[in-house]
């Protein structure tokens, strides 16, 4: 057996946190096994967080404090590992990006927006610009840099499955000049099919359908049961209780039956690329026919 490796305390907030965590936990004669049990958690789950690669979610502290008998002391340090994690992201998205980089599945609705993980440069740019006008120029590329590295996460040996459904809306809504239009809607048709993911999108000429709300993730894993997460202006909430997210879960499956199929909806993609490529924008009853050739 290989000698066991140490977490370097040092090294953040979070190995910090983690070493304490396996200090206090050994210091109670408890294996991860028994630490895990009555929780939500599993021990992979708890072997990240004791190597300082997860931050503890609040739920967890909870339950640590009361069976290592810490006074309250991992949940009164949940906030200090949060922010070491926020790195270039908005407060409230810091836990969504440290969990999706763990994620078995993430299925993204963008109803505005193109999700992050399809952005390019220009186009989180143009975003953070338009959404922080006073920013200065470091805090837009910060942003910018954390928004774009995320997508690292496709190129791991074994990335999470994505799928992503857009409103029409996203790829006809003018963010950038036409050029780098056209390169953000090629950058997202090589990303769906470099990967492996599978993109849809729902057209403009469906009335309504399930999900007529804001952003919505939602992230499956291993070790830990699914989440929720829903966002909108200058706020974001995970949402975890189970009941809650069985319905969210069933009403984005019924947003698949709403959306054109992945292979029409990759046809508009490459369409729209063309049009800005070309300045010809196509009328919406020939995209409409165009879509409906594909089905």
């Amino acid at each position: 057996m290989p000698p066991r490796k140490d977490p370097d305390a040092s090294a953040s907030v979070p190995a910090f946190y983690g070493a304490e965590l396996r200090f206090k936990r050994e210091a109670a004669g408890l294996t991860l096994e028994r630490l895990a049990e009555g929780s939500y958690r599993g021990v992979p789950f708890l072997s990240q967080i004791e190597r300082g690669e997860r931050r503890m979610p609040f739920d967890l502290a909870q339950h640590v404090d009361a069976k290592l008998q810490t006074d309250g002391f991992f949940q009164r340090r949940c906030e200090d590992a949060r922010k070491a994690r926020q790195g270039g992201h908005a407060e409230y998205f810091a836990d969504v990006a440290e969990m999706e980089r763990y994620a078995e599945s993430i299925e993204d609705w963008a109803p505005m927006i193109v999700p992050g993980l399809l952005q390019t440069p220009a186009y989180a740019r143009a975003i953070v610009r338009a959404a922080m006008p006073r920013a200065s120029g470091y805090v837009v590329e910060e942003k910018v840099e954390a928004r774009v590295g995320r997508a690292d996460l496709f190129e791991r040996e074994r990335p999470p499955e994505f799928w992503a459904i857009l409103d029409e809306s996203v790829i006809r809504r003018r963010v950038l000049p036409p050029k780098e239009m056209a390169e953000l809607l090629e950058h997202i048709a090589e990303a769906v099919q470099g990967t492996r993911s599978i993109l849809q999108i729902v057209p403009e000429t469906t009335a309504t359908h399930p999900f007529m709300m804001g952003m919505t993730r939602v992230m499956t894993f291993a070790d830990a049961p699914p989440l929720v997460y829903t966002e909108s202006l200058h706020s974001g909430q995970l949402i975890d209780y189970p009941p809650l997210v069985k319905q969210y879960r069933g009403s984005y499956d019924l947003l698949r039956a709403a959306a054109l199929p992945p292979g029409a909806s990759l046809a508009m993609i490459e369409d729209a690329a063309e049009d800005y490529r070309n300045g010809k924008p196509r009328h919406r009853l020939e995209r409409r026919d165009l879509a409906e050739e594909q089905l």
